[in-house]
């Protein structure tokens, strides 16, 4: 019997006139972040090109900061 694979929702939507993503936004932050600490792809965020890099880049500053964890 094949199993049917189900696709996963898109976990966040952002509009183009939003303002950018901020590191200290850390409730947003963790809705992009898988339980066990990785980042969402585009595909699971919704969010375009640019905002996927200022998405990266904010996570990897909180995490220096040590204000999300590495490791979930």
């Amino acid at each position: 019997m094949a199993r049917r694979r189900t696709e996963k929702k898109a976990v966040v939507k952002i509009s183009r006139d939003a303002p950018p993503i901020n590191y200290k936004d850390l409730e947003f932050l963790a809705k992009c972040l898988t339980p066990q600490g990785q980042i969402l792809s585009r595909k699971r965020t919704g969010l375009d090109t640019q905002r996927q890099r200022e998405l990266k880049k904010a996570i990897k500053r909180a995490r220096h900061l040590a204000l999300l964890p590495y490791i979930g």
